[in-house]
């Protein structure tokens, strides 16, 4: 964790992982495959998120197998009592304040359009437009999976990012008609 007890990004993956196998027992490569897709559709394909191994959490004791032995015959897992005290401790951090460096360039980005030539506006106009448009293609991706199933909570979430960002490619391109 971070000095203020908040997540890494390492640690916000086990806690994907943690709960999905604390959700009932998975094969690795399925939980690996969920933990891959849940965390690219939230954040987009990022290696920092990647980086932790779910044959790591066996090795720690935080999920068991209940046949095989692990990646190699693609065993059943399950959360030992162990990954159930890690599961509560990562589910209970502290939530860091928005530090989204992406929103800081957009913002600026932004301020001082006008600073550009009417093409380079365009251009900086289109790619925050295709940038809106991918993460609501990701979002609305997860959205239509069986992971929100029994997640009512998690798919409410995502409507509302989803109707956010629904808004602000509306008000952009809204902006590219009047430039």
């Amino acid at each position: 964790m971070f000095a203020d007890n908040t997540l890494t990004p390492k640690e916000a993956v086990r806690l994907c992982a943690l709960g999905t196998v604390a959700s009932g027992p998975m094969r690795y490569s399925d939980l690996a495959g969920s933990v891959r897709h849940f965390t690219s559709r939230i954040m987009g394909p990022s290696l920092e998120l990647m980086g932790i191994s779910i044959e790591l959490l066996r090795y720690e004791g935080l999920v068991e197998a209940i046949d095989g032995k692990g990646m190699e015959d693609d065993a059943l897992l399950t959360i030992s009592e162990a990954g159930r005290r890690e599961l509560h401790l990562l589910l209970t951090a502290r939530l860091r304040p928005t530090s989204d460096l992406s929103k800081l360039v957009v913002a600026l980005k932004i301020r001082f359009l006008d600073l550009l030539d009417q093409s380079e506006r365009a251009h900086q106009i289109e790619l925050l437009i295709e940038g809106v448009e991918s993460e609501l293609a990701r979002l609305i991706d997860l959205r239509g999976t069986d992971i929100i199933e029994g997640g009512k909570a998690l798919a409410a979430w995502l409507d509302h990012d989803i109707s956010l960002l629904e808004s602000r490619l509306s008000w952009l391109e809204d902006f590219r008609s009047r430039l």
